[in-house]
C-alpha cells in the first residue's frame, strides 16, 4: 500500500469581521447618552475632528439664527384672536438684552446637550409668557408641583407665599394650561382629563365621544371599575356611547400630565427626560421620519488639519508631521464616517417601521401587527444582529407625542395576540368566548396560555370581557 501526498490550491469563501466593521457595530448600538460620550472623547482625543457648534433651539433642536426658535417661540393672540409669533419686542424689558443675561442659563448648545426636564420646559416657557413680575410666581407654581404634575397648593396660597393677588396667580396658572403637556398644574385628575379634553376639541381633529364630559365630571371611578351600566344610566347614555368614552380615555388622554413626558430614573433617584432617538410626525397627512442626531451635532475635519492634509508631499513637510496630520485625520475620517452610518441605517429601519406599522401610528396601538428584527433585516437587506444593535436602548417620538421604545414595535407575543383578537372578531355575539375558553382553544392549537394571560392579552386590545361583548 502507497501513500501519495500532494498539494492543492482550492479557493475557500470566508467571511471575516474588519477592525472597522467592529468599530462601526459599537458605535451602532450605542444609546443617545454613550454616543454624547464617545464623541466628547474623540473631541478631546483627537485635535483633528471639530463638532460644528451651530445654536439650537433646547425645545425642538432646530438650528436658530436669534435668541429665540421661530418653531417654539410661544404664541399671543392678536385682536382677531388670531395666533401671532411673539418676538422680543414682545417680552417684558428690553428682551434681547434679558436674553443675553441669560447665556449662561439658557445657552442652546449646553441645553440641547443636557437633560431637558419639564420643569426647564415649563419655566422656560412661562418666562417668555409673563411680565418679569410674575416670574417668582411662575417658578413657585413649577416648585409645587408634584410627580405627576398636579398643583398641591391653592391660588390663596400661592398668593400667600408668593407676595401677589389671587388675581396674579390665576394668570400664571392660565398661561401653564397653554402649555404641553396639556393638563399640567391641574389639581386632579379628572380636572386634567376635562383640560385635555377641552385642548382636543379646539383642534378638532379627533371626535369627541358624546357626553364625554359628564362622565368624566362625575364617574370617573366608576368608569374606571368599568361600571358601565351603572354608569350609562345615570348620564342619560346607553351603555355602548360609555364604553366609546372609556375607550377614548384609554386611547388618547393621559390621566397623569407627566406621563406625556416619558421619564427615567436615574440612580440617584432623579427624573429625567428620555429624549427621542427618531422623530416620527404627521405632516399634511405624510409620515416623515427624522433621526434627532442630525439636528444635535454635525462633525468635521478640523480646517487647519485639512490643510495640512493637502500638503503632505511638500518637502517643507517632515515625516513626523506627515505621520501626525495621516493618523488624526484618519481617525477622524473613520470616526465621521461611523456615525454617519450609524444616522442612516437607523433611518432606514424607522422608515421601514413606518411603512409596516402605519395604522398603528395613525389609528393607536390596537393596530400594531406583528413584526420581527429579522423581517425588517430580509426588507431593507441587513442582518437581524444589525437591526437589534441600531434599536437597542433607542426611543422613538411617534405622531401622538409619545417616546416609545423601538422595542414596542417589535412585540414577540403579538402572533399569538393576532389569534386571540381574530378568534374574539369570529364570535358568535350571543356567546361570546370566555377567557378560559379561548385559553382551551389554543391549547388545541398547540399554543399553552393561562386564562390571566389571555385576560392580559385582551385587555392589552382593548377588547372588553365576554360579559361585557354580550349582544
Amino acid at each position: 500500500m502507497t501513500i501519495e501526498l500532494s498539494q492543492h490550491l482550492q479557493p475557500v469563501m470566508q467571511a471575516k469581521v474588519t477592525p472597522k466593521q467592529i468599530a462601526a457595530n459599537y458605535i451602532l448600538q450605542m444609546s443617545s447618552v454613550e454616543l454624547q460620550e464617545a464623541i466628547a472623547q474623540e473631541l478631546d482625543e483627537n485635535p483633528a475632528l471639530e463638532m460644528e457648534e451651530l445654536p439650537n433651539c433646547p425645545i425642538c433642536g432646530r438650528p436658530v439664527t436669534g435668541n429665540y426658535c421661530t418653531d417654539c417661540m410661544p404664541r399671543k393672540n392678536d385682536a382677531n384672536g388670531d395666533e401671532m409669533r411673539m418676538s422680543t419686542d414682545d417680552l417684558p424689558g428690553d428682551g434681547a438684552t434679558r436674553l443675553r443675561d441669560e447665556d449662561d442659563e439658557f445657552d442652546p448648545i449646553a441645553r440641547a446637550e443636557a437633560d431637558f426636564t419639564l420643569e426647564d420646559h415649563l419655566t422656560w416657557n412661562l418666562h417668555a409668557l409673563l411680565p418679569t413680575r410674575l416670574h417668582p410666581v411662575a417658578d413657585h407654581v413649577v416648585g409645587a408641583l408634584d410627580s405627576n404634575g398636579f398643583l398641591t397648593e391653592t391660588d390663596e396660597e400661592v398668593a400667600a407665599a408668593t407676595g401677589v393677588t389671587v388675581a396674579d396667580v390665576a394668570q400664571v396658572l392660565a398661561a401653564m394650561r397653554g402649555l404641553e403637556p396639556i393638563g399640567i398644574g391641574s389639581r386632579s385628575i379628572t380636572e386634567s382629563l376635562l383640560a385635555q379634553i377641552e385642548y382636543l376639541r379646539e383642534l378638532d381633529e379627533i371626535e369627541i365621544p358624546a357626553h364625554a364630559e359628564a362622565v368624566i365630571a362625575t364617574h370617573l371611578g366608576d368608569l374606571g371599575e368599568r361600571r358601565f351600566r351603572e354608569v350609562a344610566a345615570s348620564v342619560g347614555a346607553t351603555q355602548r356611547e360609555v364604553i366609546a368614552v372609556w375607550e377614548f380615555v384609554k386611547s388618547n388622554l393621559n390621566p397623569y400630565p407627566t406621563s406625556a413626558f416619558i421619564a427615567a430614573v436615574s440612580g440617584d433617584g432623579s427624573r429625567t427626560i428620555i429624549r427621542p432617538d427618531v422623530l416620527i410626525r404627521a405632516i399634511d397627512g405624510e409620515l416623515t421620519v427624522e433621526v434627532v442626531e442630525s439636528r444635535r451635532f454635525s462633525l468635521h475635519v478640523a480646517p487647519i488639519y485639512s490643510s495640512l492634509s493637502s500638503k503632505l508631499r511638500s518637502a517643507e513637510t517632515t515625516e513626523d508631521e506627515k505621520q501626525h496630520v495621516r493618523q488624526y485625520v484618519g481617525r477622524a475620517k473613520f470616526f465621521i464616517d461611523n456615525i454617519n452610518r450609524r444616522r442612516a441605517t437607523i433611518q432606514r429601519i424607522a422608515e421601514c417601521l413606518v411603512e409596516r406599522q402605519r395604522d398603528y401610528l395613525v389609528h393607536g396601538v390596537q393596530h400594531l401587527v406583528p413584526l420581527t428584527r429579522a423581517e425588517v433585516g430580509e426588507l431593507i437587506g441587513m442582518h437581524e444582529s444589525t437591526v437589534s444593535r441600531a434599536t437597542a436602548e433607542k426611543y422613538v417620538m411617534i405622531p401622538t407625542g409619545q417616546v416609545v421604545p423601538f422595542s414596542h414595535f417589535f412585540t414577540a407575543s403579538l402572533g399569538t395576540k393576532d389569534q386571540i383578537k381574530r378568534m374574539i372578531e369570529a364570535e358568535d355575539a350571543r356567546h361570546p368566548y370566555s377567557d378560559q375558553e379561548i385559553a382551551d382553544a389554543l391549547a388545541e392549537e398547540g399554543i399553552a396560555l393561562a386564562r390571566r394571560t389571555v385576560a392580559k392579552y385582551r385587555d392589552e386590545l382593548q377588547i372588553l370581557p365576554a360579559r361585557l361583548r354580550h349582544r
